[in-house]
């Protein structure tokens, strides 16, 4: 029979890498092949009603509750896409008992990890780490995840003494690029409350996310020759400096942590004539959040005021909202996670996501939906690593928390 880290090795070598300028669902061919694979493993662990929804990619299985007692249906949610970063022929490598040291990912290339650039790593000596050859990232965000919902389902499969509810899994597309639950169908998966498992170090348990919303400045100049310009050019090179600095310097990601919003601009394309800046808002307070966005409307104002023309066009848009919002009412989610946690011997590690989950989503669309650690860390780059021991500690929790409410 297969083992978790072996499932777990097959998956990281499969590419599927999601694709922000495709507008199909899932954004990647190799997704949509992925997604077979796992209703197929889904199948072969002998769960129920496994089907692949064909409008919004998501795999969904069922393992049908084996009491008669009035518990709650608890469901579990990973994705399959992997962010933007290199997930070509991804080549996977266990070191056993870790010695705490530099770690050599790939000597050809002189490519090492360092505990110097990453002193989390000091946290895993003796340890059974799984990580990359320095080219690739590994795939852990969130094939861990996926993996470790699998492997608790087994359990839960083989130890039908062991009495529980209705338990539930999907695996979705494109949560990297902020669509994966956009389609996420809550009719197709009915329980009380949910989790995603796509967190990092071990006994991550988080319920805050930011509200978030994007801004696009287009910029409209007027371009003449240099040499009689005067009074007359308008110039987006200098346009998007004045924009910026209309807005609050010391609200952006590289000053601020914890429950701190920002301001962060994301890209900037400009040249005489016309120009493009892609802004990113985030803040855990709604009142903040809808505070900043006034900003931008009233920066454009000013500078549209300032020239007498329209030099700038904003659009705003709403991505997510801050799941405590709704979790806040259905905190027992949480209690039984922390439970679980506890029962597993792994500490709670309560703390805001400075990101969103597809968890943000689906909590609004009525299923609160708080997140959970995988045991990952060094996510979306050739340094990520998977920490074995801490993957069967999930895997732990999720069983002590499908079985906690019975």
């Amino acid at each position: 029979m297969e083992s978790m880290v072996e499932r777990f090795l097959r998956y990281t070598k499969t590419n599927t890498r999601s694709d922000e300028a495709a507008t199909s669902v899932p954004s990647t061919q190799t997704q949509v092949e992925f997604a077979k694979v796992l209703k197929a493993d889904l199948e072969a662990l002998g769960l129920s009603d496994v089907k692949i929804n064909e409008k919004n990619g998501f795999v969904i299985g069922a393992l049908p509750a084996n009491t008669n007692d009035q518990v709650p249906a608890i469901g579990f949610i990973a994705h399959m896409d992997t962010a933007d970063y290199n997930a070509e022929n991804i080549t996977p490598r266990i070191i056993k008992d870790y010695d705490g040291q530099d770690i050599l990912l790939n000597e050809a290339k002189g490519i090492y990890s360092r505990v110097a650039d990453f002193p989390n790593l000091a946290n895993y000596k003796g340890k059974t780490l799984i990580v990359t050859d320095g080219t690739t990232l590994l795939g852990g965000d969130d094939k861990a995840g996926i993996v470790e919902i699998m492997e608790a389902l087994r359990y839960l499969k083989e130890n039908p003494d062991i009495k529980h509810g209705l338990i539930m899994c999907a695996f979705g597309p494109d949560e990297e690029i902020g669509r994966g639950a956009d389609l996420f169908d809550v009719k197709d998966f009915p329980v009380d409350f949910a989790y995603t498992i796509d967190g990092t170090r071990l006994g991550e348990l988080e319920y805050e996310t930011f509200n978030a919303a994007s801004a696009t400045v287009e910029l409209h100049g007027i371009s003449v020759h240099p040499g009689s310009a005067k009074n007359t050019m308008i110039n987006c090179n200098k346009l998007a400096m004045e924009f910026d600095r209309l807005l609050p310097q010391a609200a952006v990601p590289e000053l601020t942590e914890d429950h701190e919003g920002f301001i962060m601009l994301a890209s900037n394309e400009t040249g005489v004539e016309s120009g493009t800046m892609k802004y990113i808002i985030r803040d855990h307070d709604r009142s903040f959040f809808e505070a900043k966005k006034q900003l931008f409307v009233l920066a454009a104002k000013v500078l549209n005021e300032r020239y007498g023309r329209e030099v700038v066009t904003l659009t705003l848009k709403d991505q997510y909202y801050n799941m405590y919002d709704i979790i806040k009412d259905h905190m027992e989610c949480v209690d039984i996670a922390k439970a679980a946690m506890e029962k597993a011997g792994v500490k709670p590690l309560i703390q805001p996501i400075r990101g969103g989950t597809d968890g943000s989503k689906i909590s609004f669309m009525g299923i609160p939906t708080p997140n959970l650690f995988t045991g990952v860390e060094n996510l979306h780059g050739p340094h990520e690593y998977a920490c074995v021991e801490h993957m069967e500690l999930a895997v732990k929790t999720i069983v002590n928390i499908a079985t906690a409410a019975k």
